[in-house]
């Protein structure tokens, strides 16, 4: 296994993850793969060669081990550790997609041109949908790897003693299993883990799906107080105006004027006229005209 690669896409992972999927991560690498890798398939890799019956009819101790055991738990688990993981790397994928396009955007549009992502990271939009819909389908990977286990061997329990009556066996034949007692504490180990797993996942929807719900509500709320605000402020500066404007021109009653000053102007204005009229005739005089 290249542990470097491994580490390269477990911190990306970890990068764009929220608290519960970084714990969530820990978990799974920790607690499942190292356990996995480790100590598990060391508990299972004598399982068919351990597995005795008390007959030597040929053919009966095969029949009893596929009949008890139709799928190998360390091949259960591996599938179910591919299937939940490879969907987190999803989103780095999803993050590597958009850096590129950003890329792309700014040689052609030039250093100084409008981003098409303010953050390539940050989960909104498609990367927001793509995270939640990798949540999804990691519940159910792990809850149905769950319920395989338990409806395939009936149950977490590993008897130490199990009674085969499968054909080609002659009778009731006794098998024995090796090791039953530590392969029951890695298997219920690995369950509780799953669905510790599970439990964080959804957490995790749950903080993901109330967070957006919160800025749509909050968001919905600051465009309100804005527009009131705006309102409010267009009122105001209305009245505002209609104040100045009443200051500078007050209402006052319009002006009574008397017969004697409409008189008074009337010959104000004659004698203007009989000024003009003088002026013009004093500059053409009969006796200029024959000098």
């Amino acid at each position: 296994m290249n542990w470097a690669f491994l580490q390269g896409l477990l911190s990306g992972v970890n990068k764009y993850s929220t608290a519960f999927g970084r714990v969530w991560l820990s978990i799974v690498f920790l607690f499942r793969i190292m356990v996995f890798v480790v100590a598990a398939e060391k508990v299972w890799g004598d399982e068919q060669k351990d597995f005795a019956c008390n007959t030597a009819q040929p053919g009966c101790h095969n029949v009893c081990y596929d009949h008890f055991f139709p799928v190998s738990h360390i091949r259960l688990w591996a599938l179910q550790l591919i299937f939940v993981t490879c969907p987190s790397f999803l989103v780095v994928m999803h993050v590597a997609y958009r850096e590129e396009r950003e890329k792309k955007h700014r040689e052609k549009y030039g250093e100084n041109c409008r981003r098409l992502y303010l953050n390539t990271g940050k989960k909104r939009g498609g990367l927001w949908w793509t995270y939640v819909l990798t949540l999804l389908f990691k519940i159910g990977v792990d809850v149905t790897f769950v319920y395989l286990l338990y409806h395939i061997y009936e149950g977490y329990d590993f008897p130490s003693l199990i009674k085969c009556k499968q054909d080609p066996c002659p009778n009731t034949v006794d098998c024995f299993i090796s090791r039953p007692t530590e392969k029951k504490i890695f298997t219920l180990f690995m369950v509780v883990t799953s669905l510790v797993c599970v439990l964080l996942s959804i957490f995790e929807v749950i903080y993901l799906v109330g967070k957006r719900l919160h800025e749509c509500v909050t968001g919905d709320h600051h465009s309100n107080r804005m527009t009131n605000t705006l309102s409010s402020g267009s009122s105001l500066m209305e009245s505002n105006s209609m104040k100045h404007i009443g200051k500078k021109t007050p209402e006052t009653p319009a002006p009574s004027y008397s017969v004697a000053s409409e008189l008074r102007g009337i010959c104000n204005s004659l004698l203007i006229c009989l000024a003009k009229v003088l002026k013009c005739s004093c500059l053409h005089l009969p006796w200029q005209s024959h000098q």
